[in-house]
Protein backbone atom coordinates (compact mmCIF):
# COMPACT_ATOMS: atom_id res chain seq x y z
CA UNK A 1 0.00 0.00 0.00
CA UNK A 2 0.94 3.53 -0.69
CA UNK A 3 2.44 5.00 2.42
CA UNK A 4 3.45 8.81 2.90
CA UNK A 5 4.37 8.61 6.15
CA UNK A 6 7.87 9.81 8.01
CA UNK A 7 10.18 6.62 7.79
CA UNK A 8 11.42 6.47 10.92
CA UNK A 9 10.26 3.96 13.15
CA UNK A 10 11.59 5.94 16.02
CA UNK A 11 8.69 5.90 18.78
CA UNK A 12 10.64 9.30 20.55
CA UNK A 13 11.21 10.93 17.17
CA UNK A 14 9.10 14.07 16.49
CA UNK A 15 6.71 13.52 13.63
CA UNK A 16 6.51 14.99 10.55
CA UNK A 17 3.12 17.07 9.10
CA UNK A 18 2.75 14.44 6.51
CA UNK A 19 2.10 12.02 10.02
CA UNK A 20 0.03 15.06 11.53
CA UNK A 21 -2.32 15.46 8.48
CA UNK A 22 -2.87 12.08 7.54
CA UNK A 23 -3.77 11.66 11.18
CA UNK A 24 -6.13 14.56 11.26
CA UNK A 25 -7.96 13.46 7.92
CA UNK A 26 -9.02 10.05 9.43
CA UNK A 27 -11.44 12.19 11.80
CA UNK A 28 -12.32 14.32 9.04
CA UNK A 29 -14.43 11.54 7.98
CA UNK A 30 -15.86 10.20 11.13
CA UNK A 31 -16.65 13.89 12.15
CA UNK A 32 -18.93 13.72 9.86
CA UNK A 33 -21.07 11.25 11.12
CA UNK A 34 -20.83 12.65 14.64
CA UNK A 35 -22.02 16.20 13.64
CA UNK A 36 -25.10 14.65 11.54
CA UNK A 37 -25.89 11.91 14.68
CA UNK A 38 -25.40 15.04 16.87
CA UNK A 39 -26.97 17.86 14.98
CA UNK A 40 -29.63 16.41 12.84
CA UNK A 41 -30.82 13.13 13.77
CA UNK A 42 -33.34 14.34 16.09
CA UNK A 43 -34.41 16.74 13.54
CA UNK A 44 -34.42 14.50 11.02
CA UNK A 45 -36.35 11.40 13.08
CA UNK A 46 -39.53 14.11 14.33
CA UNK A 47 -39.50 16.26 11.31
CA UNK A 48 -39.24 14.37 8.48
CA UNK A 49 -39.84 10.89 9.18
CA UNK A 50 -42.58 12.33 11.93
CA UNK A 51 -41.31 9.24 14.37
CA UNK A 52 -42.08 10.71 18.07
CA UNK A 53 -39.79 12.36 20.10
CA UNK A 54 -39.68 10.72 22.93
CA UNK A 55 -39.71 7.20 21.68
CA UNK A 56 -36.34 8.58 19.40
CA UNK A 57 -34.92 8.96 23.24
CA UNK A 58 -35.93 5.81 24.74
CA UNK A 59 -34.34 3.93 21.33
CA UNK A 60 -31.15 6.19 22.04
CA UNK A 61 -31.00 5.13 25.58
CA UNK A 62 -31.76 1.24 25.28
CA UNK A 63 -28.92 1.33 22.14
CA UNK A 64 -26.64 2.60 24.78
CA UNK A 65 -26.41 -0.15 26.57
CA UNK A 66 -24.60 -1.96 23.55
CA UNK A 67 -22.85 0.66 23.00
CA UNK A 68 -20.56 0.47 26.28
CA UNK A 69 -20.40 -3.22 25.66
CA UNK A 70 -19.28 -3.00 22.22
CA UNK A 71 -16.45 -0.44 22.55
CA UNK A 72 -14.60 -2.39 25.22
CA UNK A 73 -15.09 -5.47 22.92
CA UNK A 74 -13.43 -3.26 20.20
CA UNK A 75 -10.55 -1.95 22.69
CA UNK A 76 -10.31 -5.70 23.28
CA UNK A 77 -10.08 -6.38 20.02
CA UNK A 78 -7.42 -3.51 19.28
CA UNK A 79 -5.17 -4.77 22.16
CA UNK A 80 -5.18 -8.22 20.46
CA UNK A 81 -4.29 -7.49 16.87
CA UNK A 82 -0.97 -8.04 15.81
CA UNK A 83 -1.34 -8.19 11.80
CA UNK A 84 0.99 -7.13 9.26
CA UNK A 85 -0.53 -3.42 9.15
CA UNK A 86 -0.16 -3.20 13.13
CA UNK A 87 -3.24 -2.78 15.81
CA UNK A 88 -5.38 -0.20 14.79
CA UNK A 89 -5.26 0.83 10.92
CA UNK A 90 -6.25 -2.26 9.60
CA UNK A 91 -9.66 -1.78 11.37
CA UNK A 92 -10.08 1.56 9.49
CA UNK A 93 -9.93 -0.07 5.86
CA UNK A 94 -11.84 -2.84 7.15
CA UNK A 95 -14.87 -0.66 8.25
CA UNK A 96 -14.81 2.24 6.14
CA UNK A 97 -17.40 0.50 3.89
CA UNK A 98 -20.00 -0.03 6.31
CA UNK A 99 -19.93 2.39 8.08
CA UNK A 100 -20.50 5.08 4.90
CA UNK A 101 -23.45 2.26 3.71
CA UNK A 102 -25.12 2.09 7.54
CA UNK A 103 -24.95 6.27 7.86
CA UNK A 104 -27.01 6.26 4.01
CA UNK A 105 -29.60 4.01 5.24
CA UNK A 106 -30.12 5.74 8.99
CA UNK A 107 -31.19 8.82 6.98
CA UNK A 108 -32.82 6.82 4.21
CA UNK A 109 -35.89 5.74 6.60
CA UNK A 110 -38.32 4.44 3.80
CA UNK A 111 -41.70 6.63 3.89
CA UNK A 112 -43.33 2.95 3.33
CA UNK A 113 -42.85 2.01 6.55
CA UNK A 114 -44.84 2.87 9.78
CA UNK A 115 -45.51 2.56 13.68
CA UNK A 116 -43.50 -0.76 14.78
CA UNK A 117 -41.38 -1.56 12.16
CA UNK A 118 -40.16 2.30 11.50
CA UNK A 119 -39.00 2.09 15.22
CA UNK A 120 -37.35 -1.51 14.76
CA UNK A 121 -36.03 -0.27 11.83
CA UNK A 122 -34.59 2.70 13.72
CA UNK A 123 -33.28 1.01 16.34
CA UNK A 124 -31.21 -2.03 14.39
CA UNK A 125 -29.56 0.89 11.74
CA UNK A 126 -29.00 3.54 14.23
CA UNK A 127 -27.02 0.66 16.44
CA UNK A 128 -24.81 -0.55 13.43
CA UNK A 129 -23.70 2.42 13.04
CA UNK A 130 -23.00 3.62 16.28
CA UNK A 131 -22.59 0.99 18.23
CA UNK A 132 -20.69 -1.44 15.42
CA UNK A 133 -19.47 0.52 12.72
CA UNK A 134 -18.02 3.72 14.16
CA UNK A 135 -16.92 1.92 17.06
CA UNK A 136 -15.06 -0.40 14.92
CA UNK A 137 -13.32 2.65 13.75
CA UNK A 138 -13.17 5.14 16.42
CA UNK A 139 -11.34 3.09 18.92
CA UNK A 140 -8.87 2.02 16.43
CA UNK A 141 -8.67 5.82 15.36
CA UNK A 142 -8.32 6.94 18.99
CA UNK A 143 -5.34 4.19 19.34
CA UNK A 144 -3.29 5.51 16.86
CA UNK A 145 -2.01 8.66 18.89
CA UNK A 146 -0.33 6.20 21.53
CA UNK A 147 0.69 3.70 18.83
CA UNK A 148 2.21 6.47 16.55
CA UNK A 149 4.52 8.23 18.87
CA UNK A 150 5.65 8.35 23.16
CA UNK A 151 6.59 11.25 22.78
CA UNK A 152 4.10 13.95 25.01
CA UNK A 153 4.11 16.94 23.04
CA UNK A 154 3.69 14.99 19.96
CA UNK A 155 0.43 13.32 22.11
CA UNK A 156 -0.88 16.65 22.25
CA UNK A 157 -0.12 17.79 18.31
CA UNK A 158 -2.16 14.72 17.00
CA UNK A 159 -5.03 15.56 19.60
CA UNK A 160 -4.87 19.02 18.24
CA UNK A 161 -4.96 18.37 14.88
CA UNK A 162 -7.34 15.66 15.16
CA UNK A 163 -9.84 18.55 16.23
CA UNK A 164 -8.54 20.54 13.81
CA UNK A 165 -10.14 18.16 10.92
CA UNK A 166 -12.82 18.07 12.88
CA UNK A 167 -13.91 21.16 13.05
CA UNK A 168 -13.24 21.66 8.53
CA UNK A 169 -15.45 18.93 8.92
CA UNK A 170 -18.33 21.32 11.18
CA UNK A 171 -17.30 24.05 9.27
CA UNK A 172 -18.40 21.90 5.83
CA UNK A 173 -21.47 20.48 7.53
CA UNK A 174 -22.84 23.73 8.41
CA UNK A 175 -22.34 25.20 5.13
CA UNK A 176 -23.26 22.66 2.97
CA UNK A 177 -25.59 19.72 4.12
CA UNK A 178 -28.59 21.31 4.70
CA UNK A 179 -28.14 22.68 1.06
CA UNK A 180 -27.05 19.68 -0.12
CA UNK A 181 -30.42 18.58 1.41
CA UNK A 182 -32.59 21.27 -0.61
CA UNK A 183 -30.60 21.14 -3.58
CA UNK A 184 -30.66 17.54 -4.14
CA UNK A 185 -34.79 16.86 -2.93
CA UNK A 186 -36.26 20.10 -4.91
CA UNK A 187 -37.52 21.00 -1.44
CA UNK A 188 -37.89 24.47 -0.15
CA UNK A 189 -36.56 23.11 3.15
CA UNK A 190 -34.61 20.30 4.48
CA UNK A 191 -37.09 19.47 7.30
CA UNK A 192 -40.02 18.90 4.85
CA UNK A 193 -41.34 15.34 4.62
CA UNK A 194 -40.77 15.52 0.87
CA UNK A 195 -37.06 16.36 1.61
CA UNK A 196 -36.08 12.32 2.17
CA UNK A 197 -34.55 12.13 -1.66
CA UNK A 198 -32.43 15.21 -0.43
CA UNK A 199 -31.15 13.44 3.08
CA UNK A 200 -30.34 10.48 1.35
CA UNK A 201 -28.29 12.35 -1.54
CA UNK A 202 -26.39 14.47 0.98
CA UNK A 203 -25.88 10.99 3.15
CA UNK A 204 -24.43 9.61 0.40
CA UNK A 205 -21.91 12.66 -0.04
CA UNK A 206 -21.06 12.31 3.12
CA UNK A 207 -20.35 8.26 2.83
CA UNK A 208 -17.89 8.93 -0.06
CA UNK A 209 -16.14 10.67 2.41
CA UNK A 210 -15.77 8.49 4.88
CA UNK A 211 -14.22 6.47 2.82
CA UNK A 212 -11.41 8.42 0.94
CA UNK A 213 -10.40 9.87 4.47
CA UNK A 214 -10.09 6.63 5.59
CA UNK A 215 -8.01 5.70 3.14
CA UNK A 216 -6.00 9.18 3.17
CA UNK A 217 -4.88 8.48 7.16
CA UNK A 218 -3.94 4.73 6.37
CA UNK A 219 -1.72 5.76 3.95
CA UNK A 220 -0.03 8.45 6.54
CA UNK A 221 0.15 7.37 9.75
CA UNK A 222 2.52 4.41 10.85
CA UNK A 223 1.82 2.26 14.18
CA UNK A 224 5.70 2.55 15.50
CA UNK A 225 5.16 1.61 19.44
CA UNK A 226 3.02 -1.67 19.12
CA UNK A 227 4.61 -4.51 20.87
CA UNK A 228 5.32 -7.23 17.59
CA UNK A 229 5.23 -10.72 18.26
CA UNK A 230 8.32 -12.51 17.78
CA UNK A 231 9.42 -16.47 17.33
CA UNK A 232 5.65 -17.01 17.92
CA UNK A 233 6.44 -15.17 22.01
CA UNK A 234 3.44 -13.83 23.48
CA UNK A 235 3.66 -10.14 23.50
CA UNK A 236 4.47 -8.03 26.97
CA UNK A 237 1.24 -6.06 26.18
CA UNK A 238 -0.75 -8.87 26.13
CA UNK A 239 -2.52 -8.99 29.34
CA UNK A 240 -6.06 -10.10 30.72
CA UNK A 241 -9.12 -7.87 29.90
CA UNK A 242 -9.60 -8.20 33.78
CA UNK A 243 -6.08 -6.73 34.73
CA UNK A 244 -6.39 -4.15 31.57
CA UNK A 245 -9.42 -2.81 33.40
CA UNK A 246 -8.26 -2.91 36.82
CA UNK A 247 -5.13 -1.12 35.40
CA UNK A 248 -7.30 1.90 34.09
CA UNK A 249 -9.79 2.17 36.77
CA UNK A 250 -7.32 2.73 38.97
CA UNK A 251 -5.73 5.30 37.23
CA UNK A 252 -7.12 8.49 38.84
CA UNK A 253 -5.62 10.59 35.46
CA UNK A 254 -8.12 8.19 32.92
CA UNK A 255 -11.01 8.68 34.92
CA UNK A 256 -10.92 12.14 35.30
CA UNK A 257 -10.25 12.06 31.25
CA UNK A 258 -13.33 9.79 31.19
CA UNK A 259 -15.58 12.41 32.61
CA UNK A 260 -14.05 15.45 31.19
CA UNK A 261 -14.93 13.09 27.47
CA UNK A 262 -18.33 13.17 28.71
CA UNK A 263 -19.26 16.05 29.39
CA UNK A 264 -17.98 17.77 26.27
CA UNK A 265 -19.44 15.50 24.32
CA UNK A 266 -22.61 15.74 26.10
CA UNK A 267 -22.33 19.63 25.73
CA UNK A 268 -21.35 19.14 21.70
CA UNK A 269 -25.06 17.53 21.45
CA UNK A 270 -26.68 20.62 23.28
CA UNK A 271 -25.38 23.16 21.03
CA UNK A 272 -25.23 21.62 17.44
CA UNK A 273 -28.72 19.97 17.44
CA UNK A 274 -30.16 22.87 19.95
CA UNK A 275 -28.92 24.92 17.26
CA UNK A 276 -31.14 23.45 14.73
CA UNK A 277 -34.41 23.88 16.79
CA UNK A 278 -33.00 27.27 18.19
CA UNK A 279 -32.68 28.64 14.99
CA UNK A 280 -35.85 27.20 13.32
CA UNK A 281 -38.24 27.44 16.59
CA UNK A 282 -37.18 30.64 18.87
CA UNK A 283 -35.34 32.57 15.99
CA UNK A 284 -37.74 31.73 13.49
CA UNK A 285 -35.51 31.01 10.35
CA UNK A 286 -33.56 27.65 9.98
CA UNK A 287 -31.00 29.36 7.64
CA UNK A 288 -29.29 31.34 10.40
CA UNK A 289 -28.27 28.13 11.94
CA UNK A 290 -25.70 28.05 9.26
CA UNK A 291 -23.95 31.36 10.52
CA UNK A 292 -24.77 31.30 14.43
CA UNK A 293 -22.85 27.42 14.33
CA UNK A 294 -20.22 28.32 12.20
CA UNK A 295 -19.68 31.26 14.39
CA UNK A 296 -18.41 28.43 17.07
CA UNK A 297 -16.70 26.50 14.45
CA UNK A 298 -14.35 28.68 12.78
CA UNK A 299 -13.60 30.50 15.82
CA UNK A 300 -12.75 26.71 17.05
CA UNK A 301 -10.80 26.65 13.64
CA UNK A 302 -8.57 29.52 14.38
CA UNK A 303 -8.09 28.67 18.05
CA UNK A 304 -6.37 25.44 17.36
CA UNK A 305 -3.30 27.25 15.14
CA UNK A 306 -2.57 28.68 18.00
CA UNK A 307 -2.93 26.08 21.38
CA UNK A 308 0.24 24.37 20.41
CA UNK A 309 2.06 27.41 21.30
CA UNK A 310 -0.28 27.78 24.71
CA UNK A 311 0.65 24.11 25.22
CA UNK A 312 4.73 24.14 24.99
CA UNK A 313 4.48 27.32 27.09
CA UNK A 314 1.87 26.19 29.74
CA UNK A 315 1.12 22.73 29.11
CA UNK A 316 -1.50 20.52 28.46
CA UNK A 317 -3.78 21.10 31.47
CA UNK A 318 -3.84 25.12 31.79
CA UNK A 319 -4.91 24.89 28.36
CA UNK A 320 -7.79 22.64 29.07
CA UNK A 321 -8.75 24.65 31.85
CA UNK A 322 -8.47 28.33 30.19
CA UNK A 323 -10.43 26.57 27.26
CA UNK A 324 -13.23 25.24 29.72
CA UNK A 325 -13.50 28.94 31.39
CA UNK A 326 -13.92 30.34 27.74
CA UNK A 327 -16.85 27.42 26.95
CA UNK A 328 -18.95 28.20 30.21
CA UNK A 329 -18.74 32.08 29.54
CA UNK A 330 -20.22 31.26 26.10
CA UNK A 331 -22.67 29.45 26.76
CA UNK A 332 -23.73 32.14 29.43
CA UNK A 333 -23.65 34.87 26.90
CA UNK A 334 -25.93 32.83 24.51
CA UNK A 335 -28.25 32.27 27.29
CA UNK A 336 -28.93 36.35 28.18
CA UNK A 337 -28.32 37.50 24.44
CA UNK A 338 -31.76 35.82 23.60
CA UNK A 339 -32.79 36.16 19.92
CA UNK A 340 -30.19 39.29 19.40
CA UNK A 341 -28.42 37.31 16.51
CA UNK A 342 -25.44 39.51 16.99
CA UNK A 343 -24.69 38.49 20.67
CA UNK A 344 -25.40 34.85 19.52
CA UNK A 345 -22.58 34.69 16.93
CA UNK A 346 -20.39 36.79 19.26
CA UNK A 347 -20.66 34.24 22.34
CA UNK A 348 -20.89 31.07 20.26
CA UNK A 349 -17.63 32.27 19.21
CA UNK A 350 -16.18 32.56 22.34
CA UNK A 351 -17.68 29.05 23.18
CA UNK A 352 -15.25 27.97 20.09
CA UNK A 353 -12.21 29.84 21.53
CA UNK A 354 -12.82 27.75 24.75
CA UNK A 355 -13.83 24.19 22.86
CA UNK A 356 -10.71 25.12 20.66
CA UNK A 357 -8.34 25.29 23.45
CA UNK A 358 -10.27 22.35 25.90
CA UNK A 359 -10.84 20.12 22.86
CA UNK A 360 -7.62 20.29 21.04
CA UNK A 361 -5.65 19.44 24.16
CA UNK A 362 -8.22 16.44 25.33
CA UNK A 363 -7.09 13.38 22.93
CA UNK A 364 -3.27 13.91 23.81
CA UNK A 365 -4.14 14.11 27.50
CA UNK A 366 -5.67 10.58 27.58
CA UNK A 367 -2.46 9.06 25.59
CA UNK A 368 -0.64 11.04 28.50
CA UNK A 369 -2.50 9.16 31.00
CA UNK A 370 -2.25 5.56 29.66
CA UNK A 371 1.97 6.74 29.37
CA UNK A 372 1.06 7.06 33.09
CA UNK A 373 -0.94 3.80 33.41
CA UNK A 374 2.18 1.97 32.02
CA UNK A 375 4.79 3.56 34.16
CA UNK A 376 2.65 2.44 37.38
CA UNK A 377 1.45 -1.03 36.31
CA UNK A 378 4.11 -1.92 33.81
CA UNK A 379 1.62 -2.13 30.62
CA UNK A 380 0.24 0.06 28.17
CA UNK A 381 -4.06 -0.43 27.75
CA UNK A 382 -3.92 1.33 24.51
CA UNK A 383 -7.08 -0.22 22.74
CA UNK A 384 -9.12 -1.07 26.38
CA UNK A 385 -7.88 2.85 27.04
CA UNK A 386 -9.16 4.50 23.89
CA UNK A 387 -12.55 2.05 24.04
CA UNK A 388 -13.52 3.62 27.34
CA UNK A 389 -12.82 7.02 25.94
CA UNK A 390 -14.71 6.13 22.72
CA UNK A 391 -17.76 5.08 25.21
CA UNK A 392 -17.48 8.16 27.17
CA UNK A 393 -17.79 9.84 24.00
CA UNK A 394 -20.64 7.97 22.83
CA UNK A 395 -22.35 7.97 26.27
CA UNK A 396 -22.38 11.84 26.58
CA UNK A 397 -23.54 12.32 22.65
CA UNK A 398 -26.22 9.46 23.77
CA UNK A 399 -27.10 10.60 26.94
CA UNK A 400 -27.35 13.89 25.47
CA UNK A 401 -29.94 13.31 22.68
CA UNK A 402 -31.48 11.54 25.40
CA UNK A 403 -31.96 14.67 27.37
CA UNK A 404 -32.49 16.46 24.82
CA UNK A 405 -35.68 14.65 23.18
CA UNK A 406 -36.80 14.26 26.97
CA UNK A 407 -36.67 17.61 27.56
CA UNK A 408 -38.56 18.93 24.05
CA UNK A 409 -41.35 16.08 24.93
CA UNK A 410 -41.69 17.67 28.51
CA UNK A 411 -41.85 20.76 27.31
CA UNK A 412 -44.85 19.90 24.40
CA UNK A 413 -42.66 20.33 21.60
CA UNK A 414 -44.77 19.49 17.84
CA UNK A 415 -42.63 18.49 15.06
CA UNK A 416 -45.50 19.54 12.74
CA UNK A 417 -46.24 22.61 14.21
CA UNK A 418 -45.97 25.83 12.56
CA UNK A 419 -45.54 28.02 15.57
CA UNK A 420 -43.77 26.24 19.10
CA UNK A 421 -45.55 26.84 22.58
CA UNK A 422 -43.90 29.12 25.13
CA UNK A 423 -42.65 26.16 26.88
CA UNK A 424 -41.51 24.58 23.84
CA UNK A 425 -39.34 27.58 23.57
CA UNK A 426 -38.21 27.69 26.95
CA UNK A 427 -37.41 23.76 26.95
CA UNK A 428 -35.09 24.91 23.73
CA UNK A 429 -33.81 27.79 25.65
CA UNK A 430 -32.70 25.40 28.63
CA UNK A 431 -30.63 22.69 26.56
CA UNK A 432 -29.31 25.05 24.39
CA UNK A 433 -27.80 27.87 26.89
CA UNK A 434 -28.36 26.78 30.75
CA UNK A 435 -27.87 22.88 30.67
CA UNK A 436 -24.08 23.08 29.73
CA UNK A 437 -23.11 25.68 32.24
CA UNK A 438 -23.65 23.49 34.98
CA UNK A 439 -21.95 20.23 33.50
CA UNK A 440 -18.91 22.93 32.78
CA UNK A 441 -18.71 23.69 36.17
CA UNK A 442 -18.69 20.35 37.59
CA UNK A 443 -15.86 19.04 34.99
CA UNK A 444 -13.98 22.19 35.85
CA UNK A 445 -13.55 21.26 39.86
CA UNK A 446 -13.10 17.65 38.94
CA UNK A 447 -10.22 18.54 36.54
CA UNK A 448 -8.60 20.85 39.15
CA UNK A 449 -6.97 17.95 40.52
CA UNK A 450 -5.54 16.86 37.49
CA UNK A 451 -1.24 17.32 37.91
CA UNK A 452 -0.11 14.78 35.54
CA UNK A 453 1.58 17.24 33.11
CA UNK A 454 4.12 18.05 36.15
CA UNK A 455 4.72 14.38 36.76
CA UNK A 456 4.90 13.29 33.03
CA UNK A 457 9.02 14.31 32.09
CA UNK A 458 9.92 11.72 35.13
CA UNK A 459 7.43 9.34 34.37
CA UNK A 460 8.71 8.82 30.40
CA UNK A 461 12.54 8.83 31.74
CA UNK A 462 11.39 6.05 33.57
CA UNK A 463 9.63 4.51 30.88
CA UNK A 464 12.72 5.09 27.88
CA UNK A 465 15.03 3.46 30.66
CA UNK A 466 12.68 0.35 31.29
CA UNK A 467 12.52 -0.20 27.46
CA UNK A 468 16.24 0.06 27.15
Amino acid sequence: MISFASKTNDPNARLGWNDRIGYGMGNFGMAWVNGMMSAFLMKYLTDVSLVDAGVVSFIIAVSKLFDGVSDLIMGRIVDKTHAKMGKARVWLIRMCIPLALSTILLFSVPASMTGTVKYVYVFLIYNLVNAVFYTAMFVPYNSLISLSTTDGYEHGMLGNISMIFQTIANICMNTFFMTMIVKFSGADEPYMTQAQKGWTMAAAVVGIIIVLSALICICGTKERTAVQVENGEKPKDDVSAGKALKSLFTNRYWLSMIFAMFVIFFIIVMYSAGASFYCSDVLGDYKLYTPVNNALSIAQFATMFFTPFFMKKFGKHMTYMVGLAGMGLGFLGTGFAGTNVALLVFFNALKGIGLGAAGGMAFGMVADTLEYGEWKDGFKTVGMGNAAISAAQKLGLGIGQVVLGLVLDIGGYDGTAAVQSGSAKAAISFIYNWLPVGMIVVTFLIMLTYKLDKELPKIQKELDERHT
